[in-house]
């Protein structure tokens, strides 16, 4: 009998890597230094990220904010479109999907927040391989909040020790092993494998 009934990815870096260095780039280009200062201000008020993240922050608020840094040197539509065009798609990690949804549920679990989904990742077919979709800002919680993951659990209705996450980020594996799950931290595709097979779930 397996161990796991349900398999739970994060989306960034792990389905769909990111690379803000472009977008700072292309702000340069418009003023010089440009994206250099909102490089600086979005990591000197982290803070606002992780609110809107959360659901504090409405997106017409945080577009605001976006563009006074940006001195308004770009419409909102241009904001959004150049801030959700940092993904890219980890081809070898989204083919296990299918493969996993044959014995799994399989349920997405991300800290993201609305521009990024409507502007950047809700496009991917990809995404038709899970039964749910937990988005911190829908939910009103942030990995590695305990709240989160329990909004996982309510939807699968399976004990927490079935649960298996899948995350870049250490810190949110850890919060995932609190709560009774197993989980990995993702490297890269290999030692995914690797892990996933040494935990007989492929």
């Amino acid at each position: 009998m397996q161990k796991y009934s349900v398999i739970v990815f994060d989306l960034g870096n792990v389905l769909i890597p990111f690379d803000y260095a472009p977008l700072i780039q292309k702000f340069n280009g418009i003023r010089k230094n440009l994206g250099d200062e909102f490089a600086k201000f979005y990591e000197e008020n982290y803070e606002i990220h992780r609110n809107y993240e959360r659901g504090q922050i409405s997106s017409n608020d945080f577009i605001a904010k976006m563009l006074k840094v940006l001195d308004h040197k770009v419409t909102p539509d241009e904001f959004c479109g150049l801030f959700s065009s940092v993904f890219t798609v980890n081809e070898k990690v989204v083919e296990l999907l299918p493969r996993l949804k044959k014995d799994y549920t399989l349920i997405l679990l991300s800290n993201t927040n609305e521009i990024h989904r409507k502007y950047g990742w809700q496009k991917y077919e990809f995404l038709n391989q899970f039964e749910k979709l937990i988005l911190s800002y829908e939910v009103g919680s942030v990995k590695p909040e305990e709240k989160i993951y329990r909004s996982a659990e309510k939807f699968s209705g399976r004990p927490s020790s079935e649960h298996f996450f899948i995350d870049d980020i250490a810190q949110y594996v850890e919060g995932a092993i609190k709560c009774g799950w197993g989980g990995v931290q993702f490297i890269d595709y290999e030692s995914l494998v690797k892990e996933l097979k040494r935990q007989e779930i492929l």
